[in-house]
């Protein structure tokens, strides 16, 4: 077997594991996927000023994530289907995630529900919230992610519909889904997958069936949800959320200095600088692009996350070095996942740390809580 060196070594893997339509899901952007592609140049094209001669023993990637310790400055971002990925795949990044000392959020549109994955750890996590028309949802998802204690609800802002993901139509991963001979042929080739996901607790979305008090199955639970999106969603809405939740609120999808002018007045504790991995307004910029201006808006009022592109540790600096106080983790993680389930993301985030920490080394740097931007070689202003 080839050794596994870098996160593009566990997407090859998990490209020949899973099915096409499910790897296109996790791989694959909207319409033309620019912005998906932006993501990853424009954070390659930052470079690092090396330095020498410096002492950096005792190098500290602890941080706070949230008001809460985190190892490094790094969690799992939400993601949806997971649970197809890999059987229980949810639980599985959880626990790789508290094995780590980072946080894991868990999305509305996993497979495992909230409870199963509080059951299966120990270490709080974090949950993500998609506000639907249907606001006793909204309500009952709020009130299971307070029983089950989670500290941080990640609110998605940036979906009041789907953008179109052309991979998506052409595997059949529809809602309901669509079977072609080549997706019923790529299934029947892949039974490793099949097994696994059988054996999983959960086969539907979860959090939705538990709330529609019926076995309504994936179909019936992805089209209701589906038919929910809320293209009214406004700041008033999130300044309801912030009157119902008491612990710390993020809103996820913050592209703009207004926006996150807006956060702040609404009194969430957090946002994360996010185009949803380039799998919705496609032509959008670069995360790492509007990053800088964003926390110039905010400064120090607000709490900033990021994510978009990450692919390795090198990845993270750059992010912390234009002013995030973390970053999120999404297709990284599930190459991992899909490619050896736990011990595949646990194997993603040991890479993200050992390419942080050389990172850390030849740039001269002790401590992560106090990387700025003279890391960066030329940054821009």
């Amino acid at each position: 077997m080839t050794p596994i060196t870098c996160v593009a070594d566990l997407r090859d893997v998990a490209r020949r594991k899973v099915p096409r339509a499910l790897f296109g899901y996790v791989d694959s952007g909207s319409y033309d996927e620019i912005t998906l592609r932006a993501n990853a140049a424009e954070l390659a094209r930052l470079r690092f000023r090396q330095r020498v001669l410096v002492d950096t023993a005792g190098r500290s990637m602890a941080t706070t994530l949230l008001g809460r310790p985190a190892a490094m400055p790094v969690a799992i971002a939400p993601t949806g289907l997971t649970g197809l990925i890999r059987g229980n795949g949810e639980i599985l990044g959880a626990r790789a995630a508290e094995a780590a000392g980072i946080p894991f959020c868990l999305s509305t549109m996993s497979i495992a529900t909230i409870e199963d994955v509080r059951a299966a750890t120990t270490a709080p996590f974090w949950f993500q919230l998609y506000v639907l028309r249907d606001r006793d949802f909204s309500r009952a998802m709020i009130e299971r992610a307070r029983a089950a204690e989670c500290p941080v609800l990640v609110v998605t802002v940036d979906l009041p519909t789907r953008g179109q993901r052309h991979a998506d139509l052409k595997n059949g991963l529809t809602v309901p889904p669509r079977l072609t001979w080549r997706n019923a042929f790529d299934l029947a080739t892949k039974p490793a997958w099949g097994i696994g996901v059988l054996r999983g607790k959960r086969m539907t979305f979860g959090n939705i069936e538990a709330y529609l008090k019926d076995k309504v199955g994936l179909m019936g639970a992805g089209e209701w949800s589906s038919n929910h999106f809320d293209q009214t969603l406004s700041w008033r809405d999130m300044a309801w959320i912030r009157d119902l939740w008491p612990g710390k609120l993020v809103l996820k999808g913050i592209l703009d200095p207004a926006d996150a002018e807006e956060a702040v007045r609404i009194g969430a504790d957090g946002i994360v600088v996010s185009n949803h991995g380039g799998r919705q307004l496609d032509g959008a910029p670069a995360t790492i692009t509007v990053l800088p201006e964003i926390v110039r808006a905010v400064g120090d009022r607000i709490e900033v996350l990021f994510d978009g592109g990450i692919r390795s540790g090198q990845d993270v600096m750059r992010a912390l070095a234009l002013g995030a106080r973390g970053c999120l983790i999404g297709r990284a993680w599930l190459y991992g996942l899909a490619a050896d389930g736990q011990r595949g993301v646990a194997a993603t985030l040991d890479l993200i740390r050992r390419e942080l920490d050389i990172t850390m080394m030849l740039t001269g740097t002790q401590d992560l809580r106090a990387v700025g931007r003279d890391v960066l070689y030329d940054p821009p202003a």
